[in-house]
């Protein structure tokens, strides 16, 4: 084999299996694209992507002499797609209630002093009924 690391080659579909996709770099010699390297996007279906016969642009990502296997792809030799903008967040999470963010703010605070304060209530009303179920018992 006198394939490259790194180097980009044309190679033809010769088999689709769930895993990936197998492809002849010559008479002899084919690699395995991996389902993950078939696209830049997800891939669930490699149905929907690539098809036996078809014409790919590889990349030789590794070859392994001993068990003649060369790991290929295809998402390598295409340019990534620039990123989708990133939507403008809200302060408050995930909140969609038409408040303004001061009452978002405030009901956020609101909820630790609640939880503080519960937690106080808490804790008396346990001693209260710790102090009834004595009494009982004394009687």
């Amino acid at each position: 084999m006198n394939f490259e690391v790194g180097s980009i080659v044309e190679g033809k579909v010769t088999g689709i299996k769930p895993f990936g996709a197998f492809v002849a770099l010559n008479d002899n010699v084919q690699g395995l694209v991996h389902i993950s390297e078939v696209s830049h996007g997800f891939v669930k279906d490699i149905n929907e992507a690539l098809s036996v016969g078809d014409v790919v642009s590889v990349k030789i990502l590794s070859v392994d002499e001993d068990s003649k296997k060369i790991s290929l792809s295809i998402r390598q030799t295409q340019e990534a797609p620039a990123p989708a903008p990133k939507k403008e967040r809200r302060p408050g999470g995930f909140n969609n209630n038409k408040k303004s963010n001061t009452s978002n703010n405030q009901d956020a605070n609101k909820g630790f002093n609640t939880l503080e304060a519960k937690l106080k209530d808490w804790l008396k009303e346990s001693t209260d009924r710790q102090a009834q179920l004595n009494k009982r018992l004394k009687k």
